[in-house]
């Protein structure tokens, strides 16, 4: 039992061990890097920090499933300059977890489950400068101070539901900031103070509700604190029943220039004390966003506040809750007689009285977009084209009702200083054929109206002329058709209409939009001689190239994404050139929405990462260079194979091959007759037609004709060519039914024979047949010396017997000439006599 308990805690040891040692191959990758290291790893339900390459400058880990961030998951991140940790259910940080993250500008870890806050994360975040602990379940944010070491902070966002006191050492070391957004709807304990020593400050973002309802003496103290002349003040998610909860504006309204209420609901009897507070005070803003009124618009007590320090107002998502009782508008003209910036956006306003607008002697800027005005109200807002908004300069009303653009241009008119006019997203449709402008247009923005024709409806400033007529073949429906010279427009904004050709002349024009259209090719740049940036995203451009951009001779900046183009390889090359910065025109939109719509299998493609290959780009030099390469080639190899003799070996097998299938067919007629195989000759001999007369002096007369008296022998009979060969027969067929019907095969061997074109056939078709046979049918007779070198290569199993048999030298020496004969005619004689 005692062994076995040991070996249990060894291996319980060893577990854990390698459990330690292999965490990290255990931990998930993320590899969704860009070229610029930035690591986007959000919504992909990790639930750990997952592994990313060293070279990341950013890393977001929000919205994911991450619970603990431990001591080595970042470690070697020293380059990492931004970590977003935001919206997942981290509870637990190591105290060193952020330690090696040296170069760190940016931390993210709102909402998350963080109940307590270390100090120690942030003892090596020298170069912090926005830091985000909002929407946190701590209550307070510790001891010592957070922030000591944190020089360089300049945003900073803390608190939550939970958060109840602040003290005034909690913010030690943060000496200046350019934004501070506190949420504290349910603080209890404030040490008047902790924000003072915040200087400068640039914007101020305070969550107060449960405070301006409960402890306004809380509120005020906070308020105090941030207000300054220089600071914007934002108040968020405060609901104002009645005067008292208004309270503590009351003393430091009057150090505060800019001023801004988010998500803020207020009672009648609320903003008639907030106004009364504004009395007079040097406020300079004020913006309410996110607007409810509880009340009926019956703020009688503040008819004579005094507000005309107050150069811009803003009223944007404005909800009435009794619309139908409320006050009508111009009876708070107060609020907008003496603005130069007005802006009264998406609060369902329907109606804007000349009279008000009238009284509107300051305004340069007005906004009134996302509305319900009608072409009829536009009427009476601007006077019905009287003389009213004399000092507007900036007018949008884009995202109305309206639909006659010539009563448009009749009604502004008469607003003699008025150089911008946006009326994007309209029911404009269509142009009448002239319009009235005032000469100080500079910019019009008519995008998103879904116009098919424009006409020379444009302001008389820009010296309208027709310069030409129009051509018979252009489609009268869907088609911009414009011969103008416009003087003046310096920005155009046609985007997001529903244009195919664009022909026009805009000799000082800086900007052109045209996004959202139909577009096939850019328009011609000769037009344009000033044009500095030109937007022509998400048409149907199939491609555009160096000699287009050039003709735009000041053009800097292009955004041409979003289109279907051809990724030829004229274009993909040219294209990337671009996006590398290396023309003189930038792109500046991002490289992902330029992406190939044809060829199909490259469609969805970034043209950056497209790579075609030579024979897709240069098809006429790849078959040109492929020919001459397998011409090289094939005459290499053919050089290769008649060195070799290749071509001799083919041809002697298809000779013998032939030659085989009619001596098969000649054995098969002889077994249908049941015949036996005929041999007809001792020998055939293989001779040169230069050593014939040694065959015919001395060979046939010896071996035929024997003359020895002493050792009488039977005569032998021998094949020649020349007495035996069947006239009228194929030459191969001789030769193989000589060679078959003969149980040896003589070669007489010389130099002659080797050059003997007879002879190499003859030796071919015996070298053949020693190669089916197996046998050793050949006798070899040297006529003069001759070595197996001198016999050609492609006779290798000549070589090889020359190498492994005797052979037989004629002598010279006529003494050696009998014993020469006996040798050959045993030789002969020895197959014969075994049968």
């Amino acid at each position: 039992m005692k062994h076995l308990g040991i070996l249990a805690l060894f291996f319980f040891l060893s577990l854990i061990q390698d459990q330690t040692a292999n965490r990290d191959d255990g931990r998930p990758t993320c590899s969704r890097c860009d070229l610029h290291h930035s690591c986007n790893c959000s919504f992909s339900g990790f639930t750990h920090v997952p592994m990313v390459t060293d070279q990341a400058l950013s890393l977001d880990l929000s919205l994911n499933n991450i619970t603990m961030v431990t001591q080595d998951d970042l470690m070697g991140h020293s380059w990492l300059r931004l970590l977003d940790l935001h919206g997942n259910r981290l509870a637990e940080i190591h105290p060193s977890a952020f330690d090696s993250l040296w170069s760190l500008e940016e931390l993210d870890l709102s909402d998350n489950q963080l109940k307590f806050l270390n100090s120690k994360w942030f003892n090596k975040l020298e170069l912090l400068e926005h830091l985000n602990l909002i929407h946190n379940p701590y209550s307070f944010l510790g001891s010592p101070s957070l922030f000591l070491g944190l020089s360089s902070l300049r945003r900073l966002m803390f608190g939550g539901p939970d958060l109840k006191e602040l003290k005034r050492e909690d913010l030690s070391g943060v000496t200046h900031l350019e934004e501070l957004t506190v949420s504290a709807n349910n603080l209890d304990r404030y040490d008047s103070g902790t924000f003072g020593d915040i200087w400068p400050l640039g914007h101020v973002t305070l969550s107060l509700h449960g405070p301006f309802l409960t402890n306004p003496a809380l509120a005020a103290a906070v308020l105090n604190d941030v207000s300054y002349p220089d600071t914007r003040l934002t108040l968020s998610d405060l609901h104002l029943p009645h005067y008292v909860s208004v309270q503590p504006l009351k003393d430091a309204i009057n150090m505060i220039r800019y001023l801004s209420l988010r998500n803020a609901s207020l009672s009648d009897e609320a903003c008639a004390f907030l106004l009364g507070l504004l009395d007079g005070v040097p406020l300079r803003s004020l913006s309410l966003e996110g607007l409810t009124l509880t009340g009926q618009g019956r703020w009688v007590t503040a008819n004579r506040t005094d507000l005309s320090s107050m150069d811009e107002f803003s009223a944007s998502d404005v909800t009435i809750l009794d619309i139908l009782t409320f006050a009508k508008v111009s009876e708070i003209q107060y609020l907008l007689q003496h603005q130069k910036k007005l802006s009264i956006i998406n609060s369902k306003m329907f109606l804007l009285s000349c009279y008000l607008t009238q009284m509107m002697v300051n305004t340069l800027y007005l906004d009134v977009s996302d509305n319900l005005l009608t072409d009829l109200t536009l009427s009476y807002m601007l006077c019905d084209g009287d003389e009213t908004l004399q000092e507007l300069r900036v007018l949008n009303i884009s995202g109305n009702l309206l639909k006659s653009l010539s009563m448009l241009s009749r009604l502004v008119t008469k607003l003699t200083k008025l150089t911008q006019l946006d009326v994007s997203r309209t029911g404009y449709s269509s142009m009448p054929p002239s319009c009235s402008w005032p000469s100080t247009m500079r910019y019009l923005n008519i995008s998103r109206a879904k116009l098919t024709i424009v006409t020379p409806c444009l302001p008389k400033s820009l010296e309208v002329q027709d310069l030409g007529q129009r051509p018979e073949n252009l489609p009268t429906e869907k088609m911009l058709y414009i011969y103008l010279l416009l003087g003046s427009l310096k920005v155009l904004d046609l985007s997001y209409n529903d244009l195919k050709e664009f022909v026009l002349t805009f000799p000082i024009l800086r900007e052109l939009h045209l996004s959202g259209n139909k577009f096939l090719r850019l328009p011609a740049g000769g037009q344009y001689p000033n044009l500095q940036t030109l937007m022509i995203q998400s048409n149907t451009l199939n491609s555009f190239s160096l000699s287009d951009l050039q003709s735009y001779r000041r053009l800097q900046n292009l955004e041409a994404g979003h289109n279907k183009f051809v990724c030829s390889c004229g274009f993909v090359t040219f294209l990337r050139s671009q996006l590398t910065g290396s023309g003189h025109v930038k792109i500046t939109d991002k490289y992902q929405t330029y992406v190939c719509d044809s060829p199909l299998y490259l469609q969805g493609e970034a043209v950056s990462h497209v790579s075609l290959s030579i024979i897709q780009c240069q098809p006429v030099l790849f078959v040109s260079v492929s020919c001459g390469v397998t011409l090289f080639l094939g005459l290499l190899v053919a050089g290769l194979l008649w060195r070799c003799h290749a071509f001799w070996f083919l041809k002697m097998t298809w000779a013998w091959l032939k030659a085989k299938r009619r001596s098969q067919r000649r054995r098969r007629n002889r077994n249908t007759e049941e015949s036996d195989p005929l041999l007809s000759f001792d020998a055939f001999v293989s001779y040169s037609e230069q050593d014939a007369s040694w065959v015919e002096n001395f060979l046939v007369p010896e071996m035929e004709e024997p003359s020895d008296s002493e050792n009488p022998t039977s005569p032998l009979t021998l094949c020649l060519h020349k007495r035996d060969f069947l006239p009228g027969h194929w030459i191969m067929d001789n030769i193989m039914s000589a060679i078959e019907r003969s149980r040896r095969t003589i070669f007489i061997l010389s130099e002659n024979f080797v050059q003997s074109d007879w002879c190499r056939y003859e030796l071919d078709f015996s070298h053949f047949w020693l190669f089916e046979t197996g046998g050793d049918a050949a006798i070899l007779i040297l006529l003069e010396p001759l070595s197996k070198d001198d016999v050609p290569k492609r006779f290798c199993k000549l070589r090889k017997l020359m190498s492994s048999t005797t052979y037989l030298e004629w002598p010279e020496d006529e003494e050696r000439r009998p014993e020469f004969w006996r040798s050959l005619r045993n030789a002969l004689r020895g197959d014969k006599e075994q049968n």
